[in-house]
């Protein structure tokens, strides 16, 4: 039995070599056709990058905006029910009640290109044109005092709309910023005492009255 076990430890497979196997191709699939990967790239960055060609007027951009947004965003966007309010707002960031709208809060124009474009309008999203969401976008930059009546907003001089709140947004510093208060060890039992409801939301009604509920909320 020795001898046949020491010959049978010959013939068994020596370890992979220290240098990497040859990658082996996984025959599935199809490398993605030009137009299929245009269909997916459609996000459009701060500097314009992204835009696809077209141009819109104030004008027909208020046509399109009462058939298609006006439902939910109101005819000047001040917003209906509890949909978003896109306008006005200048000035309340620092109140009780901020507004955060396109005039007030929002960084960029690409910003409400790129989400006009992708999600809207609800239910119906990507069925705008390029030159149809142009058009809305001017509409909006409008009704924000942001552009004038005669406007017309194109790829060309898209990246000149500068936001008011564009300088309020700043990069990720918390690595900086915060790391003093990054511990290898942190608390993660008793870290405080007893939590209590210091404020409600307004409007919406979403914090709840009455005692707190009892048992494992885990």
């Amino acid at each position: 039995m020795g001898a046949e076990k020491a010959r049978q430890a010959v013939n068994v497979a020596a370890p992979a070599a220290t240098t990497p196997a040859a990658a082996k191709t996984i025959a599935l699939g199809r490398p993605a056709l030009p137009e299929e990967i245009a269909a997916w790239n459609i996000d459009v960055r701060a500097d314009g990058e992204g835009l696809p060609p077209g141009k819109g007027s104030v004008k027909e951009g208020e046509e399109l905006f009462l058939q298609n947004c006006a439902q939910c965003h109101g005819e000047f966007g001040e917003g209906a029910g509890r949909w978003p309010v896109l306008a006005g707002g200048r000035g309340t960031l620092k109140s009780e009640r901020p507004e955060k709208t396109i005039g007030s809060f929002w960084p960029y124009a690409s910003t409400v290109y790129d989400y006009v474009h992708r999600a809207m309008p609800f239910g119906s999203n990507l069925s705008l044109s390029p030159d149809q969401t142009y058009a809305i976008v001017a509409y909006l930059l409008n009704l924000n005092d942001l552009v004038a009546e005669d406007y017309v907003l194109s790829k060309e001089n898209f990246p000149k709309v500068d936001l008011p709140n564009e300088a309020n947004f700043y990069d990720d510093d918390r690595e900086t910023s915060e790391k003093a208060f990054w511990k290898k060890n942190p608390c993660m039992k008793d870290c405080s005492g007893e939590v209590h409801v210091t404020a409600r939301a307004q409007i919406l009604n979403v914090t709840p009255d009455g005692d707190p509920p009892k048992g494992n909320l885990e």
